[in-house]
């Protein structure tokens, strides 16, 4: 089982960042943390890296139907998204698969919110399209 879902676009990176994140919320889900992954690394670093971001999405609800089913869950929150310049002068969208990465705690009860998550998550990523 892969632990994500992606699409490739011919979007720009920036209109990328605000076209997920215009589709998460239509979903339910705000961004709690964006992390500039280039930035940080010529701060850290000083090395040059693509441009990519890492945004935390949540979604209120399920996050604290998941805290209330398993308290130790938030390790695994948010659910993140990435944006990333590929190779080839595009750009990536990929979403965290909850449904694979829920598999690692062992809570059957988990399972039935991750796949709610996981179907909010795939139409996010499904409704990206170039224009």
């Amino acid at each position: 089982m892969g632990y994500y879902f992606s699409r490739i676009l011919t979007l720009s990176f920036e209109d990328a960042v605000t076209k997920v994140t215009e589709e998460l919320q239509k979903e339910g889900f705000g961004i709690l943390t964006e992390i500039d992954v280039k930035a940080t690394l010529k701060k850290k670093l000083d090395v040059d890296f693509r441009k990519y971001q890492i945004l935390g999405a949540c979604n209120p609800p399920f996050a604290h139907d998941a805290l209330l089913k398993e308290p130790m869950v938030g390790i695994m929150l948010p659910c993140n998204v990435v944006v990333q310049e590929t190779a080839e002068g595009k750009t990536e969208v990929a979403a965290v698969d909850p449904v694979a990465s829920m598999q690692a705690i062992e809570n059957p009860t988990l399972g039935e919110l991750a796949k709610k998550i996981q179907a909010k998550l795939k139409k996010v990523i499904d409704s990206l399209v170039d224009g």
